[in-house]
């Protein structure tokens, strides 16, 4: 079989959404079940203690640990979609949050000199129902979701690019050449339509020549899945650790920065700040159209296409700050202090930063998030070369979505690109926000964004 000849497999029943959709539902259940048992374990210790399962005792330490323990949680991978095969790791993730937590509580209400509130006894007897019910809890949810989906939880995509080879049954197979995805780290179109064969996807596995692994481990690192390539000299080595895909070796190269409960825990801060955001600031939103439609010709809002992630284009929202005429759809040439295509209006909305508010609406259709890293114009250039052409690291940005303000942003590199080191200072610290994220991190980049809306850098 030639590369020419491969074509792809019929696509497993369970299409990606709905795999995805099946997933947070089944998290979704064991979060509800865990909280559950707590709860159970608060009601039972008020009764073997006082007899009344509402005594105050017992709801009190329910109300102040659960929220700390599905903070806790969450944050240690307890409802990870590897949770939902592994029982015992999900139990273990979930019974240390609930111990942290409840140490938590007893150790604040010490030190506040609130413990008489909450009886030993019943804080006893709560943590050993609890920690019981909740094995209990989980086993039976591991039993549904196996009986429920037979473990198919995972969706791997299989690309072939010019080798032989006879792709397993069951898997969804892409040719490069009949799917136009013949790898290019100089064609963003190109990214682009990987990109949208990669949503949703769990694990990509490149079977490729070895000459042309360099270039796929370049893409695969921005694409914010786990990615593989298949290398056939590695089992003639019997290679240890290194990964397996239809009884042959891979060699991991990438992999997704954000897992399904950080992505969830992150676009659940997105959304409990945008949509009150929206509204506090829709009187100024509304006065900031009025004033650009009174002060020049041409629409309110700025549309153009930038690289988001997994390199997927999508369309940006900005207020106008542009005479129409000569707005930079490319995003080519980079604004300068003394720009004369910029408006009256436009020079004070690019200065205080409202010409970004609208992107708040990206943020929740889900194709930004308030803090990742900038999205870029196509055309983007720092000197006399396009962004991917300083550095190829590049593309390894796009493995999280962007952001309306990010790490890079908060250390000050704003601005034109004049010089290649006007980008890598970016580059750094937009990489060194995807290695290190934690929803803390977050927080603390929106607060010092605070501090640098108006900087001089802003034109």
């Amino acid at each position: 079989m030639n590369d020419a000849s491969v074509k792809p497999s019929p696509k497993p029943r369970i299409d990606l959404s709905e795999i995805q959709s099946l997933r947070v539902r089944l998290c979704l259940m064991i979060l509800v079940v865990d909280c559950a048992t707590i709860l159970a374990g608060c009601l039972i210790g008020n009764f073997l203690h006082f007899g009344d399962p509402f005594a105050p005792s017992g709801i009190n330490l329910f109300a102040v640990v659960l929220p700390i323990f599905v903070g806790v949680a969450i944050n240690s991978d307890a409802y990870a979609a590897d949770v939902l095969r592994d029982v015992r790791t999900g139990f273990s993730r979930a019974s240390l949050a609930y111990v942290f937590a409840v140490f938590a509580v007893f150790f604040l209400a010490f030190y506040m000199k609130v413990s008489s509130d909450l009886s030993r006894m019943t804080s006893g007897l709560a943590i050993v129902v609890t920690l019981g019910a909740m094995a209990a809890g989980r086993y039976l949810c591991h039993v549904y979701v196996r009986h429920r989906t037979g473990m198919q939880l995972v969706y791997d995509l299989l690309i072939i690019d010019g080798v032989e080879m006879i792709p397993p049954p069951g898997v969804h197979v892409l040719d490069t050449q009949a799917d136009n995805l013949v790898p290019n780290v100089h064609d963003p179109h190109m990214l682009n339509r990987l990109g949208m064969h990669l949503r949703g996807v769990d694990r990509v596995v490149i079977a490729c020549p070895p000459e042309r692994r360099q270039v796929w481990s370049i893409l695969l690192k921005g694409s914010s899945v786990n990615g593989h390539i298949l290398a056939h000299e590695l089992d003639e080595l019997g290679a240890i650790g290194i990964g397996m895909f239809a009884g042959k070796h891979t060699v991991a190269v990438a992999h997704a920065p954000l897992d399904l409960s950080r992505r969830f825990a992150k676009r659940t801060l997105d959304l409990a700040l945008t949509i009150p955001g929206l509204i506090f600031l829709a009187p100024l939103l509304i006065v900031t159209a009025i004033a650009i439609k009174l002060d020049s010709r041409g629409p309110v809002l700025f549309l153009q296409p930038r690289v988001g992630r997994g390199n997927r284009i999508f369309l940006t929202y900005k207020f106008r700050s542009m005479r129409a005429d000569l707005t930079d759809q490319a995003g080519a040439k980079s604004t300068s202090k003394d720009d004369d295509r910029v408006t009256r209006i436009g020079r004070f909305i690019r200065a205080s930063s409202i010409d970004e508010l609208p992107q708040l609406f990206n943020v929740l259709r889900g194709e930004m998030s308030l803090v990742g890293p900038r999205p870029h114009a196509l055309g983007s250039l720092a000197g006399n070369e396009l962004f991917w052409e300083v550095d190829e690291r590049y593309w390894h940005r796009h493995a999280s979505k962007p952001g309306l303000t990010g790490l890079a942003q908060v250390r000050g590199y704003r601005g034109e690109t004049r010089e290649r080191e006007d980008l890598a200072n970016r580059l750094h610290a937009d990489l060194e926000y995807l290695n290190g994220w934690t929803i803390w991190r977050d927080i603390s980049i929106l607060i010092n964004t605070l501090r640098v809306v108006v900087h001089r850098n802003a034109y």
